[in-house]
């Protein structure tokens, strides 16, 4: 059978691959698009496979907040390069996963990878088909589903941090004017008494054994490590924390002026915790030729 342009043209559309590949699977099904569609979905799991070991320490934070501000959603899906995170179909995929988990509220990471999105394929398929197309590797990290006591406010930060939190009272600008808050800077829990004990332990081992190389008495080194160990919780904690709108007053002491609470946040980073494999430019991009 003869491959027409046409046909390379309607097999690019369904699968987004490339024109040489299209025409190279349509030659090989002699024309017969559905079996050229379903050897390339065979071809791309494997090659999905193969880049399966490689870091992907690069991607997107999407967030989704339903319209009474009772539920949010965060989600991180990484890729290999920021080259990849910028691409249109990347970018669609992952905005297709936050949506999916804001209307169905998956139970885990499991039960995400195995939920069909509007296409009808599950999203570990449609990750894999990605990572055909785009030639990166790619994972859906992690998500978080907020149930707001109060009101769920969101702030993104170039896609790259993002930050749900559950404000109650005070005006609108408020969760908003908080979350950006946290973005920049990075408390790891509300108050004092969410501060993991291991935390704390280790803080005021290390405090003490700087106090005990001064040489003074045990009760002037206890004072100076209770000290220490103060400024090093208000630091950590948002209500600790001067107001990065307002650094003469807390975030604690807004609060108490406009009658408002927060009941708890979440700030994801991209890449935040994983290895990244160091590599200049030019191999980088060698290493693309290759892969």
């Amino acid at each position: 059978m003869a491959i027409t342009a046409g046909l390379v043209k309607e097999l690019r559309e369904r699968t987004g691959a490339g024109m040489m590949e299209c025409k190279k699977a349509l030659v090989e099904t002699d024309g017969d698009i559905d079996t050229a569609i379903e050897q390339m979905r065979k071809a791309g799991m494997a090659k999905a496979d193969k880049k399966a070991g490689r870091a992907a320490a690069e991607g997107l934070i999407s967030i989704k907040v339903s319209d009474d501000g009772k539920t949010a959603v965060i989600v991180e899906v990484n890729s290999e390069t920021d080259f990849v995170a910028k691409e249109d179909s990347f970018k669609s995929f992952v905005d297709d996963v936050a949506n999916y988990i804001l209307a169905e509220r998956p139970t885990d990471l499991d039960a995400l990878l195995a939920a069909k999105l509007p296409g009808g394929e599950t999203v570990e398929d449609t990750r894999k088909a990605l990572i055909a197309k785009l030639g990166e590797n790619m994972s859906v990290r992690r998500f978080e589903i907020v149930n707001a006591k109060g009101i769920a406010s969101a702030y993104s930060h170039g896609s790259r941090i993002g930050v749900l939190i559950d404000v109650e009272g005070g005006e609108e600008s408020l969760g908003k004017d908080l979350a950006m808050h946290v973005a920049a800077s990075r408390p790891i829990c509300v108050d004092e008494s969410e501060v993991p004990q291991a935390e704390i332990d280790k803080e005021k081992e290390i405090y003490s054994a700087q106090a005990a190389e001064s040489g003074k008495p045990a009760d002037i080194i206890e004072k100076m490590v209770q000290g220490r160990m103060k400024k090093f919780l208000k630091e950590i904690t948002l209500l600790g924390q001067p107001f990065v709108k307002d650094p003469d007053q807390t975030v604690e002491q807004l609060l108490k002026s406009t009658g408002a609470k927060v009941h708890g946040f979440i700030r994801l980073e991209v890449g935040e915790g994983i290895e990244k494999k160091s590599e200049n430019f030019a191999d980088e991009v060698m290493a693309q030729v290759k892969g």
